[in-house]
């Protein structure tokens, strides 16, 4: 997802800045001369103009967001409303106020993690737990889930029923308090990990050409454009399956990677890896723009908008499909929030406008590192992933 966000955000601003700059010509009358660029890096006298379908391209791109408002609209209900509700009333804290085991919040927890409801804890359902509460006392990735069953599983059936479950979390707090090891389960505002745990749960282009033609050629240009348009289906498919394919050994990569070089894995998902993805619009796009051309600049940024639209739209299908197949979470609103914000800004001024300034390239600049900061902070300051 941090891939995702980042692709978006690298298209729609460093790139489209860098495009405004290589491509720029003089501005006459509002409007960018073809092939004239004499006013150097005039702010207001020189720019790009494109043409009004670009702009249409733009207003596509602006629109093809909702999804993301769609698939967030359940979080931002729970996050609200539902989500102070719980904290105050649902869950309180492990312990109560005596320092005994509050067993009606462990029921709570128990209830939140059984997901099958038949009274017993399996290894998918204890994963979750690992998982979802950041369990760390004595576990490690490899081996987290079997420590867990041995731990918890007295009985040796395989599974964990509730008694069981409240005796392992016994044994871990108490563990906790002898060791005084920093987790989820040995401070005391453990409700905050509980909420959240619960919340998780429950959650389970078109390039620009030229119009028209001469009649007799129009027959032609409709079986040109039939065939085009079935390989570039044909292309979408395999695009996906590539995509579906390698999406987990692309996590496994970065992950791999940050640990060996203990560089935090936002910055190689959001930073490194769209430099990587993004290469072949980046070079169309400086190619189109630097032939400094209004019918060059507006394929240019018909294109970075179409890449934009292809992230929001098919990306996200492909992730979507992940998710639910493979029953994961969908927590990720710093991400969503940061592409909301960049995919409406650069969607509503590109559609607003075809001509751009030089002046207009700083905000697209701004605003990538503004995205960075946002989500580095709400993911790691506030913990909103």
């Amino acid at each position: 997802m941090g891939l995702l966000a980042g692709s978006t955000v690298m298209l729609l601003t460093v790139i489209w800045g860098a495009c405004i700059i290589i491509g720029k010509c003089d501005l006459q009358d509002s409007f960018a001369i073809d092939n004239q660029d004499t006013k150097g890096f005039n702010l207001v006298g020189s720019g790009v103009s494109t043409d009004i379908w670009t702009s249409y391209s733009a207003m596509t791109m602006a629109i093809s967001v909702l999804p993301f408002i769609v698939v967030q609209f359940p979080q931002i209900v729970h996050s609200t409303s539902g989500r102070q509700y719980l904290k105050t009333n649902a869950f309180g804290g492990l312990l109560d106020d005596q320092g005994q085991l509050n067993r009606e919040v462990l029921y709570k927890l128990f209830n939140t993690v059984d997901v099958n409801g038949d009274g017993h804890l399996s290894h998918v359902e204890l994963r979750s737990l690992v998982v979802g509460m950041q369990l760390n006392i004595n576990l490690n990735e490899d081996d987290s889930v079997y420590k867990l069953m041995k731990e918890f599983d007295t009985s040796g059936d395989d599974e964990v029923d509730f008694e069981e479950f409240v005796t392992g979390i016994g044994n871990w707090l108490e563990e906790a308090r002898l060791t005084k090891t920093h987790s989820p389960l040995a401070v005391s505002d453990t409700t905050n990990y509980i909420h959240d745990y619960y919340e998780e749960t429950k959650r389970e282009h078109y390039l620009l050409g030229d119009e028209g033609g001469e009649d007799e050629e129009h027959d032609e240009g409709d079986r040109d454009s039939h065939q085009t348009t079935i390989k570039a289906v044909l292309f979408l498919l395999l695009g996906t399956l590539v995509a579906a394919i390698f999406a987990d050994p692309l996590v496994d990569a970065v992950d791999g990677f940050s640990t060996a070089t203990s560089i935090p894995s936002f910055f190689i998902s959001f930073i490194v890896l769209p430099l990587v993805t993004n290469s072949s619009e980046s070079v169309s796009a400086i190619i189109f723009a630097s032939r400094k051309k209004q019918r060059s600049a507006s394929l240019t940024f018909s294109e970075l908008y179409g890449a934009a639209t292809m992230n929001n739209l098919l990306c996200l299908s492909v992730f979507l499909a992940l998710v639910y197949t493979r029953g994961l979470t969908w927590d990720f609103t710093s991400e969503v929030l940061v592409i909301l914000i960049v995919c409406i800004v650069m969607g509503v001024f590109g559609s607003l406008r075809t001509t751009f300034p030089l002046w207009t390239s700083l905000i697209a600049f701004v605003l990538y590192p503004l995205s960075l900061v946002l989500v580095y902070i709400l993911d790691y300051v506030f913990g909103w992933s």
